[in-house]
């Protein structure tokens, strides 16, 4: 079977199943399976296909025609120009997120110490360290499969550190006889830490510079209404925010303090329609120069306030 041919064959079989983007969705599965690119399709569709490719893709459009999502078949997603590995234990990166990264970017200082709560993938913390220098973070979350995917994407970032050979042990429940995370992470890079939330950090004295999360903040009535791609195939441990999509936010918002330095900022990603309530929780908390930023359709899609008091 020649190349253009497979890719018409899949094109088919996904406008057949209601894929909105069929033939994006086939051509992208084609050019994972075979290492080609866009231009080979238009330049070279008389290319054959092996016997193995040729199953290897139709095997995957199958899987794209059952709503699994197309990044979980290719196990990749890019966010800010970086390439994360993602499966479906993790959120996957969504370009609204990266609103998120560049405005914490545009604040954020060499050196500077970093906390990414609920972290998913990583893409959050590790784009920021990326992209920055001589910066410290922590990811924290509750699952233990998600930090697996995050602490891969850091090591293939080369910024992943790790104490005497070994992840460092974070886990409060844990009782690890360390100092402090601050006092044990003298390198630049990302740790990575299993708990819920600040649950996670072994010391309440460890202070940050910046507090950064994209918390789960769907209302749970809203979930069996998402559409099949994220409803049945993303974890839902991120995207319920309970009955009104703040449990997080306030859990976060109050915390938050207690880990921030003196002139310290939180930045959260909100829904389209939380923006009021979280700057009302930020006011409430006492944070101060409380700003929004809409994304690039026009939504609120983050909140950030800075923490003076003591």
């Amino acid at each position: 079977m020649m190349y253009a041919d497979c890719y018409a064959k899949g094109v088919q079989r996904l406008e057949q199943a209601g894929i909105e983007e069929a033939k994006l969705d086939a051509r992208l599965l084609l050019e994972a399976v075979c290492h080609t690119t866009r231009q080979e399709l238009l330049a070279h569709g008389e290319r054959p296909v092996t016997e193995e490719e040729k199953e290897v893709y139709f095997s995957a459009i199958e899987k794209r025609a059952s709503h699994i999502p197309l990044q979980q078949i290719t196990g990749e997603q890019d966010f800010m120009g970086l390439t994360f590995a993602v499966n479906d234990k993790v959120l996957i990166p969504r370009q609204d997120t990266e609103v998120l990264v560049e405005e914490v970017l545009r604040f954020l200082h060499d050196g500077m110490r970093i906390l990414d709560l609920c972290t998913g993938s990583g893409c959050i913390l590790l784009s920021l360290l990326h992209y920055s220098n001589d910066c410290r973070g922590v990811g924290t979350d509750l699952s233990a499969e998600a930090l697996s995917v995050a602490r891969q994407n850091a090591q293939r970032l080369g910024l992943l550190v790790e104490e005497n050979g070994q992840m460092p042990g974070l886990l409060a429940e844990q009782n690890v006889p360390l100092p402090g995370f601050l006092e044990v992470q003298e390198s630049p890079g990302a740790v990575f830490a299993q708990g819920d939330l600040f649950a996670a950090l072994k010391a309440a004295d460890d202070k940050f510079d910046v507090i950064v999360s994209n918390p789960p903040y769907i209302r749970s009535d809203v979930i069996p209404t998402l559409m099949e791609e994220v409803r049945l195939h993303e974890p839902g441990l991120a995207l319920d925010g309970g009955e009104d999509g703040l449990v997080f936010y306030r859990r976060i918002v109050q915390e938050a303090p207690a880990y921030l330095n003196g002139g310290g900022m939180l930045f959260l990603e909100i829904g389209y329609d939380q923006a009021g309530d979280v700057s009302g929780l930020l006011d409430q908390a006492g944070f101060h120069d409380i700003e929004l930023v809409k994304d690039f359709a026009g939504n609120d899609r983050v909140v950030y306030g800075t923490w003076y008091s003591a």
